[in-house]
């Protein structure tokens, strides 16, 4: 007769602890009268979401010092120097306060939903190379980790039109997108609105895609900064034909396989 399989005692622990955990009296927070039953069933929330920033300043040792400063009331899960190096600031697993009233595709509460990361960066400057790939390989960890989708990276100005600009003009979305990280069109030459697909309206395009349209020239903006339009940034906030077409692009390989 075959001897019975050996359990380590690493594993004979692993199982008392998951165990305890299912018996330990849950942390309660209604003011209802409940019974509890502790179910050993559940897991960490996961993130969904990568949104970046820049610290809007010169000095990594000040963007540490406002992050971890109480009285500021902002934080990230992560900040990136312009050196390459990564400072982990707030457990990946909770929720750092990075995006304030934000909104995307529906979600209307960013924060709880995902991961922060701040780049030093004034904002006007180019990106340090070094930055740009410690953060590449950040984020190659996070979305393998957490399984992210590849049109869930995005900047603060996304999902807070008309509030935030950041990551700003300068940042390389097209080569994140060529790592797999947000979606990517080139702009199409020659389209006017007349060629533009029938019922092609802008503002619905751009709600689809997931801005907040609310504040309609708002979105227009965040929209043209995130995808190297600024020559039309002193158009109207209607958007042209050529624009509507990459809108039209970006809404296929957001939804494509």
């Amino acid at each position: 007769m075959a001897s019975a399989a050996r359990v380590s005692p690493r594993m004979m622990l692993a199982a008392l602890a998951l165990i305890v955990a299912g018996c330990a009296p849950l942390p309660q927070y209604t003011s209802l009268r409940v019974e509890q039953r502790p179910s050993p069933n559940f897991s960490e929330r996961r993130p969904n979401f990568v949104i970046l920033h820049h610290t809007s300043g010169h000095s990594t040792a000040r963007a540490l010092s406002t992050l971890a400063d109480p009285a500021s009331e902002v934080s990230a899960h992560y900040l990136i120097a312009r050196d390459g190096k990564i400072y982990y600031l707030v457990d990946e697993l909770k929720r750092a306060w990075h995006a304030g009233a934000s909104y995307w595709g529906g979600n209307r509460d960013l924060n709880s939903a995902s991961i922060g990361i701040e780049l030093d960066n004034s904002g006007v400057e180019p990106y340090a190379e070094a930055q740009i790939a410690a953060l590449l390989e950040l984020l190659a960890d996070l979305q393998a980790r957490h399984g992210i989708p590849t049109a869930n990276f995005l900047g603060h100005g996304d999902v807070a039109p008309g509030r935030k600009v950041d990551p700003g003009a300068q940042f390389p979305w097209r080569r994140l997108a060529e790592h797999g990280f947000g979606v990517w069109c080139e702009p199409p030459d020659g389209v006017t609105s007349a060629a533009a697909a029938p019922g092609a309206d802008g503002i619905t395009l751009l709600s689809a895609f997931g801005y907040d349209v609310e504040n309609s020239p708002a979105a227009v903006a965040a929209f043209r900064r995130h995808f190297g339009l600024s020559a039309a940034a002193e158009q109207t906030p209607e958007l042209t034909g050529q624009e509507l077409a990459l809108l039209q692009c970006l809404l296929a390989r957001r939804h494509g396989p």
